[in-house]
């Protein structure tokens, strides 16, 4: 912690008459986090996102020399989170941990977001790529999504699917506009609140993220059949695009993040990116991340930022072509 001698205060007192930053004000931006942070969590305890979250937050404490807390703010989508992260103040000691491209869709699937994304918060390091995916129960006969779409079309709107997030909603939306199928969305709080329904046959199908997805699938109870980015993710080879499915241009692509409020100071930010980049470029992250169906993500604050901007700029598309009406 920086303590001003006599000396300091001096310099600093004519410096400060001048507009110019003192000395000591220099030095004490210099001691960033001279507190604990806190991490937002946009979802529940023991969520897939939860356990992302606390995952960087365990690596990061030891780099940053501080306590790394983590509060979960959940509700609307991302919603609450996001507004309580835009309303603190613009400081580094609050970082929303959350996906910047769910939070790029909030703004048009909602009549009244709480605040003006692109304006409000900042994105400080990219965290991951990773793709929604389609998933049924394992016991189901259906092997992949032409199989899966001949079912759906003779049981019309009797069919029923599952949501969570925001990604989920957009790519069910999506693959119904593109298959003619009129199933019904479900929307739970989390992933892991639909599987007794899905495993007894009330959800014929879901939309899910990957953390949530692979963990079922590894465990025997569910089968993911595609995932929704342009390209096959290193995490998850072995499953196909929907495009390789025949979905041409079905790409949907969710990245997390860490996001800070607008304002920030630079140097700060720069300090949160090297954090994040430095626990990225480790074996184990990879590893953890693949084993959620993720790969790795590293940027600087102005790649991670641009691509925030275009998915604010994308999701207005994917919200039109999939004829959602905003709630």
């Amino acid at each position: 912690m920086f303590n001003p001698s006599r000396r300091d205060l001096l310099i600093g007192a004519p410096l400060l008459a001048a507009g110019l930053p003192a000395l000591g004000a220099a030095v004490a931006q210099e001691a960033y986090p001279a507190r604990n942070v806190t991490f937002i969590c946009a979802f529940p305890p023991g969520s897939g996102s939860d356990t992302l979250v606390r995952y960087f937050a365990d690596k990061i404490r030891p780099l940053m020399g501080r306590q790394v807390l983590v509060e979960n703010r959940f509700g609307a989508g991302g919603n609450i989170a996001a507004e309580h992260t835009a309303r603190s103040k613009p400081d580094g000691y609050t970082i929303f941990v959350h996906a910047a491209s769910a939070i790029a869709g909030n703004m048009y699937l909602y009549k009244n977001p709480p605040i003006d994304a692109g304006k409000a918060l900042t994105v400080a390091a990219s965290v991951n790529r990773q793709p929604f995916m389609v998933v049924v129960d394992a016991s189901k006969p259906w092997k992949n999504v032409a199989e899966l779409t001949a079912f759906l079309k003779e049981k019309g709107d009797k069919a029923t699917y599952a949501t969570s997030a925001t990604a989920g909603t957009i790519m069910g939306e999506m693959y119904k506009v593109a298959t003619g199928t009129q199933a019904v969305e479900v929307v739970y709080r989390v992933g892991a609140d639909s599987l007794n329904d899905q495993l007894g046959g009330k959800i014929d199908y879901g939309m899910f993220d990957p953390v949530y997805t692979m963990s079922q699938v590894r465990a025997g109870r569910l089968r993911a059949l595609a995932v929704s980015t342009g390209r096959r993710l290193d995490a998850v080879p072995d499953i196909p695009t929907m495009q390789e499915e025949g979905f041409k241009d079905f790409d949907l692509t969710t990245w997390f993040s860490a996001m800070v409020p607008a304002g920030t100071p630079k140097p700060v930010i720069a300090q949160i990116n090297a954090w994040f980049r430095e626990v990225l470029a480790t074996e184990e992250t990879r590893k953890f991340l693949n084993s959620f169906g993720g790969d790795p993500f590293i940027s600087t604050p102005e790649e991670a930022q641009a691509m925030f901007e275009k998915d604010l700029r994308s999701w207005a598309d994917y919200v039109r072509i999939a004829k959602i009406q905003p709630q």
